[in-house]
């Protein structure tokens, strides 16, 4: 697995190419495209978003969607503009293009990622507002 910062992944059906900040997928997924890098978003097996004011909704919404859809088994959201306060939420079990929320934690909270990771994230340094 590599852990690839701003790599473009295609959504299958959609015809779009969404960058997450994030994203652990298999090495042998990543192609050179035209000068870039990309991969197959169904072969993600995690994806973290960062939320900002501009794009909160969108990565709550849309892109939460679109990887569940595309079956990526994990989709980690550290939306410091969270309507209840800065939170991270991990989403697992896709079905269609819903997640099940596994796990919400506020910022200052560890928050553990389930196998194949099995580590614990801690948010204690994530900046409030």
């Amino acid at each position: 697995m590599g852990v690839y910062q701003t790599l473009g992944v295609a959504h299958p059906s959609r015809g779009r190419l969404f960058v997450p900040d994030l994203v652990v997928i298999p090495e042998s997924a990543v192609v050179e495209l035209e000068g870039s890098e990309a991969a197959p978003l169904t072969a993600a097996e995690l994806v973290v978003d960062i939320t900002s004011r501009s794009n909160a909704s969108h990565d709550r919404l849309n892109k939460a969607a679109a990887y569940a859809e595309a079956k990526v088994p994990f989709y980690l959201l550290i939306d410091r503009f969270a309507p209840t306060g800065p939170a991270v939420t991990l989403y697992g079990e896709p079905e269609g293009d819903v997640y099940r929320v596994l796990v919400t934690v506020k910022f200052g909270e560890d928050i553990r990622l389930p196998a194949p990771f099995g580590l614990t994230v801690e948010t204690s340094a994530f900046p409030f507002g």
